[in-house]
């Protein structure tokens, strides 16, 4: 299935959670100076216009991202705030970077970056986005290709899998996919997003994953909905190997998102 779009998402709550965290390990895993491989698996169209039509449809930036910096959560010089004013100062104002240009802004010249998307319109738009970050951007299934290339070359890296979750059967998929990626190549940091519904379809998923990589550690943080009817009330991370620090960070984050 091939119709979900992020642009009527893209800055939302889920988003900050997901991409301030991103950021943040991005940032400690370069301070070592080896180079390190990374990857994204649904990568996405990397760039997002938050004044576009889809976007403010939605209404998920204004209660997101805008709100956030409104009230002051990430200071200047906040990895994740460094990387949108990159991207703002290229792009324009009311953009919004993604988790590719997040990476983009933030690694080096000697970090490869490989990105996979197979929307045909979101991967053409993810190839213009990523020109100037000497990116890989291929067009084909992302967990098979992550799969084939893991462990990749340098195998130190960081991989992010942030499915649309469509299909209900995604969850399933994910709790088969990670461990085998993870036995394949244990050194690698992995990052798993998932949506906190309603309906609580993510929780089959998160007690696999704890029994197959009972040293992953969950993140999970809840927000009001973004308007009446929505589903999500929360967003959901499982990280295999974080970096020393993680837990600060990610808790500082949840008392951020409990006073909402």
């Amino acid at each position: 299935m091939l119709s979900y779009q992020h642009i009527y998402h893209a800055g939302n709550l889920a988003d900050v959670h997901k991409h301030a965290l991103l950021a943040w390990v991005i940032d400690y895993m370069i301070r070592k100076d080896k180079p390190l491989t990374y990857m994204e698996s649904h990568a996405g169209r990397g760039l997002y216009d938050l004044g576009s039509e889809a976007a403010l449809k939605t209404g998920e930036a204004a209660s997101g991202i805008e709100m956030v910096e409104r009230r002051g959560w990430f200071e200047a010089q906040h990895p994740y705030a460094r990387a949108l004013a990159a991207v703002r100062s290229k792009n324009g104002a009311r953009t919004y970077g993604g988790s590719p240009l997040i990476a983009g802004e933030l690694l080096r010249d000697t970090d490869p970056i490989r990105l996979v998307e197979l929307h045909p319109q979101e991967h053409a738009a993810l190839v213009a986005a990523m020109a100037p970050y000497r990116a890989i951007v291929d067009k084909r299934d992302g967990l098979e290709l992550v799969n084939s290339i893991c462990p990749p070359d340098p195998r130190r890296g960081l991989l992010l899998i942030d499915p649309s979750y469509e299909r209900k059967d995604e969850y399933q998929i994910m709790a088969e996919v990670l461990p085998k990626i993870a036995r394949k190549w244990p050194v690698g940091v992995m990052i798993l997003w998932y949506p906190i519904l309603s309906s609580a379809l993510h929780r089959p998923m998160v007690t696999a994953l704890r029994r197959a990589l009972p040293e992953g550690v969950v993140h999970e943080v809840g927000f009001p909905p973004a308007r009446e009817g929505h589903r999500m009330t929360g967003s959901g991370l499982f990280v295999v190997n974080p970096p020393f620090g993680f837990d600060a960070e990610a808790a500082r984050l949840s008392r951020l998102f409990a006073a909402l």
